[in-house]
Formats: structure tokens, C-alpha cells, sequence
């Protein structure tokens, strides 16, 4: 990854590119507007990845392109540039830029089989349980909490347990979103996107301690 210059921001052209896009997500379109593409999306991105990658570790900025083999929608290309990079302990910090503003989220994304039997385990702990549900009360104030999927408690766990709202989680993330706003095109935007990050840190050091990252090979693998 090879950043462009210092990180200033996205300008207003890389939200308009992503609205017009939406409207036509075709390959005449991308073509006719790859330039703006590169210059006000992917080279900010590469900047921001360099910015943050002593504190963060090295980012992977995902491509432009969908996976359409098994999906409905053809449309070709993504409506957002996302960016991710993992702790040590297995936690993800992740941002995007789309027409609707800045993205910034943090967390345990989708655990793996191993992950679930030990998240599920110290949920359900009468200790490490409670801490877990006061560390979500508090960022829930202030941030969105993700991850929930299951409609009741996983195999195993009664459907009144106390804590069975964490319990259909199968990935605990916290997120925001900004609205577009001038500020996402000066330099400060970088600062707003690890606040996120920063703020996950109780999140993060409860997963790190209680889940840890998986011991399984990768899907592929498998």
C-alpha cells in the first residue's frame, strides 16, 4: 500500500461520485469516472491507512468490485470504500466512505465456531456476564451496537436467561455514522474515525480477554 501524500480528508467529489453511482452502477459509468475514483476516494483512503498505521497496524482497503456469483443484485460495483485492519487480539477496526457520510465501527465482527463457545461461555459467567452487559449499556448511549443475529439464545442457553440479548449476538461491534459534512474533507476526519475506534476499547479488551482471535483454520481451508 502506497499512500499519496498527506491525509486531508475526502472532498465533496468522493460523496457525489458514490451518489451518482447508486444511480448508475454500471461499467460505462465506472469507466467515464475511474479518475475520480482514484484521486477522491482510493488515494484519501491510502493516505488515512498510512496516518493510522503506527497506532492501528497496516490496513486492507477492500476492492471495488462485488461478489455477484451468488447474489441477486448484479450490480457491479460497491457503493462505499471500506477499509479494515485487526488487533492482536483479534478486534477489528474498520471505516468507509459512501454517499451518506464517513462510517467508523470497531469490535468483534463475526466470530468464528471457537470464538462463539467462549463468548457464549463468559456471557453467560456470572462475573465476566455483567461486565460485558455494563460495557454495552454505556457505548449504546452514544453508539450503535451490532453484531445481534440469532432470534432467541443459542443451543444450550435458557430463552429467559438474564443476559439473552447478548447472547444472540454472533459478533459485538459498535459503530457511527456521520452525515456528510465539511469536515470529512479536512484532515480532522481521521481523528473523528479512531475516536470511534478508541471509544471500543472496553469492548475490545473484554473480547480480547474473554474470546481472544480463533484457533480454527480459515474458511478456505476448511
Amino acid at each position: 500500500m502506497t499512500a499519496t501524500g498527506a491525509f486531508t480528508g475526502w472532498p465533496p467529489e468522493a460523496f457525489t461520485f458514490f451518489a451518482e453511482l447508486e444511480v448508475d452502477n454500471s461499467k460505462a459509468f465506472w469507466e467515464r469516472n475511474r479518475a475520480t475514483y482514484d484521486t477522491a476516494v482510493r488515494a484519501p483512503m491510502e493516505a488515512f491507512a498510512a496516518t493510522v498505521e503506527s497506532d492501528y497496524g497496516r490496513m486492507h482497503i477492500f476492492r471495488p468490485y462485488r461478489d455477484v456469483r451468488f447474489s441477486r443484485d448484479k450490480s457491479p460495483y460497491k457503493t462505499h470504500c471500506g477499509a479494515v485492519t485487526e488487533g492482536p487480539g483479534g478486534e477489528v477496526f474498520y471505516t468507509h466512505v459512501s454517499a451518506d457520510g464517513l462510517l467508523a465501527a470497531s469490535g468483534y465482527h463475526q466470530m468464528a465456531r471457537d470464538q462463539l463457545e467462549r463468548y457464549y461461555a463468559a456471557v453467560d459467567d456470572d462475573r465476566s456476564g455483567p461486565e460485558l452487559e455494563t460495557i454495552v449499556a454505556r457505548l449504546a448511549r452514544d453508539y450503535e451496537v451490532g453484531g445481534s443475529a440469532l432470534k432467541t439464545a443459542p443451543r444450550g442457553y435458557p430463552r429467559d436467561h438474564p443476559r439473552v440479548a447478548l447472547l444472540r449476538h454472533k459478533g459485538v461491534t459498535i459503530s457511527r455514522t456521520f452525515p456528510v459534512e465539511d469536515w470529512q474533507s479536512l484532515p480532522e476526519a481521521a481523528n473523528q474515525i479512531t475516536a470511534v475506534w478508541d471509544a471500543a476499547r472496553p469492548l475490545n479488551d473484554w473480547l480480547n480477554a474473554q474470546v481472544g482471535p480463533s484457533t480454527l483454520p480459515p474458511p478456505e481451508a476448511r
